[in-house]
């Protein structure tokens, strides 16, 4: 079963997922020219500038969750244990050249994720409910028409069982043998307690998921960011051979040494895109399901917190840990540890074992916590999507919120192997009909972007009649 799971694995990451997420980030890059490199700043200063003002950046009265909320949940669902532990079996695999490749599939993502969020907003609708709900599934109905309803269809099937396989499965896994390994708790009492909390999260719905994130999310990546920046600089001689191993092994096989068993460059490039991707969710179609809920007065000016996203996510938090590992020196990123026991390795280098591995296991524990609290915005609407009348259902959504809390219990016992494979998977098929129908909505997202050039950035009379902002009302 294994070695099934691994053929399915390789063949998705492989050519199919690859082609279509190059495509659509190569395709967007050239329409708007660069938008993520060429106005990176204006980026964050209406990303990061913006969300932490009162009101949390809220601009418009249409909507459900603040920008900050909208954000630090979406943050929560993508800054996870695939930060800190896929990171780590990412270059055990395919070794230091797999960074290389994370970094290249972040770049062309942070666009992408911007097209698919402001996607998700354009199109959103507000529920009987009073909530807003958006994301491919909409988009693809109401974009392409409903002829391809089918199409949204299965990307929902896909967003349930990959919630159910990545954030309900792997972060309470990652979790639980962190906790486990550092503090000597049973696996399965981290997994009971996450699973309590989480619920009772659950149970006040959207907006206190929403406020929950947005008080958990920037602490938790600012604790782990200055802990592996103590590790990097306590081993900052190591730094230039760090980038070095980078570089070389993006472009050359590494061969076997100390207890890795060395790769090739096409198992490097397959292990960053597939770690990055599940990491930072470009491409993914998750994220626009969490910021159609989000109140902004421009469905782009939202679209911006895709880029910032994917930004902090792989750019910063990933390669944060990467270098933190390869500054530790060859013997512990040549060790042949796996996973979240590489990163406290490398912790225990400048901080001493027991500090260490608290450094990690902390931070870890909060990321994985937070995905799984985060995430469930995806998998609920997705439920949503499909059985309309469930949302109206007491029964329907405390029902499918108990099922968000048992993959956890399934993933005892499992090895990092199975875990990652299943990871791999899951994140690839929702992928699929995400990535097509980004490609065939290209026409409408240049449409809203051009809107908001020549309204906010060149501040010249519309290119052309006023947009009209479908998901409003």
């Amino acid at each position: 079963m294994e070695q099934i799971l691994k053929s399915i694995s390789s063949f998705l990451w492989g050519a199919p997922v690859l082609i279509l997420l190059a495509a659509v980030g190569l395709l967007f890059g050239c329409k708007t020219k660069f938008f993520q490199f060429r106005k990176f700043g204006y980026i964050l200063k209406n990303t990061a500038g913006e969300m932490f003002k009162k009101g949390g950046g809220a601009k418009g009265n249409e909507g459900t969750l603040t920008p900050l909320q909208a954000v630090s949940s979406a943050l929560a669902g993508c800054v996870g244990t695939a930060n800190i532990a896929g990171v780590a079996t990412a270059m055990v695999v395919g070794g230091p050249g797999a960074v290389f490749w994370m970094w290249v599939v972040a770049l062309l993502g942070m666009l992408t994720k911007c097209v698919e969020v402001t996607l998700g907003q354009y199109y959103r609708v507000k529920g009987e409910d009073g909530v807003y709900y958006g994301g491919p599934m909409y988009y693809i109905e109401r974009g392409m028409g409903r002829k391809w309803k089918p199409l949204a269809v299965i990307f929902s099937v896909t967003i349930i069982l990959g919630g159910l396989g990545t954030a309900a499965f792997a972060q309470p896994y990652t979790m639980s043998t962190a906790v486990q390994n550092s503090l000597g708790i049973p696996a399965w009492i981290t997994t009971v307690a996450a699973a309590v909390i989480c619920g009772v999260v659950l149970l006040g719905g959207v907006k206190s998921i929403g406020g929950f994130c947005e008080k958990l999310t920037p602490a938790m990546c600012l604790i782990y960011v200055v802990g592996v920046l103590g590790v990097i600089i306590i081993n900052l001689e190591h730094v230039p051979a760090a980038f070095a191993a980078i570089f070389r092994y993006a472009f050359a096989p590494m061969p076997a040494v100390g207890g890795l068993a060395g790769s090739t460059v096409a198992l490097a490039l397959r292990q960053g895109a597939a770690r990055g991707t599940f990491s930072n969710e470009a491409g993914c179609g998750s994220s626009p399901i969490t910021h159609a809920t989000a109140i902004t007065d421009h469905p782009f000016k939202e679209g911006m917190y895709g880029c910032f996203e994917v930004f902090v996510d792989t750019l910063v938090v990933c390669t944060m840990t990467a270098l933190g590992i390869l500054c530790a020196g060859p013997e512990i990123w040549q060790s042949g540890l796996e996973a979240e026991a590489l990163t406290m390795a490398a912790f225990s280098t400048a901080y001493g074992s027991t500090v260490g591995k608290l450094l990690v296991t902390i931070p870890l524990a909060l990321f994985a916590f937070s995905t799984m609290v985060g995430w469930e915005i995806n998998y609920e609407s997705a439920f949503f999507y499909l059985f309309p009348k469930g949302k109206q259902s007491k029964v329907f959504k405390y029902a499918i919120r108990i099922l968000w809390l048992v993959p956890g219990f399934l993933a005892l016992g499992k090895t990092p192997q199975v875990i990652w494979t299943i990871v791999d998977i899951v994140s690839g098929f929702w992928c699929i009909p995400n990535a097509i129908a980004l490609l065939a909505l290209s026409g409408v997202f240049m449409r809203i972007y051009r809107d908001y050039e020549s309204k906010y950035i060149s501040k010249t009379k519309p290119v052309s009649q006023p947009l009209e902002y479908v998901g409003k009302d």
